[in-house]
């Protein structure tokens, strides 16, 4: 009897249209989601205010403290391939590699350009990554360690 072969897994195909696909995808927000909103109840728990989305910096940073020229991205995982082995959202989908691979390594790659851009204008960047969310007082102190003044 010839050995049992497992079945091969189907691939999933998009079933919707180009124009649906794109009226889809044009739901993802990128300003107020669910992480950034998160970051910013602990920040203000933490007695810190902010200003939101600094159109007038390089990257558009998700907060500002103007006063000690710091910012704070909030990043999530897959959009902006977070690079630790440990994070599980940064996976890429099994389907059109294709074009994820390019699109989101220029994320990278942007993301890294722009907060160079910051540094240079004198500001100093924390990205927060939405995997970090998890253990929210570890978050805390690496904040509060930015925030004041203390390496990170």
């Amino acid at each position: 009897m010839p050995p049992r072969r497992a079945k091969p897994k189907a691939s999933r195909t998009d079933t919707l249209t180009a124009s649906e696909r794109s009226q889809r995808m044009s739901l993802v927000r990128s300003k107020n989601t669910k992480p950034e909103l998160t970051v910013r109840r602990l920040i203000h728990r933490l007695g810190f205010r902010y200003r939101l989305h600094g159109k007038e910096l390089p990257g558009t940073p998700d907060l500002l403290f103007p006063a000690r020229r710091k910012v704070i991205f909030v990043h999530g995982c897959f959009w902006h391939r977070h690079s630790s082995r440990k994070c599980r959202l940064a996976r890429l989908p099994k389907s059109r590699l294709e074009f994820w691979v390019p699109k989101l390594e220029q994320n990278r790659i942007r993301d890294k350009k722009q907060q160079a851009k910051l540094r240079r204008l004198g500001w100093r960047v924390l990205v927060v990554w939405e995997c970090e969310l998890r253990d929210l007082e570890k978050l805390k102190a690496r904040t509060m360690a930015f925030l004041n003044g203390e390496a990170t």
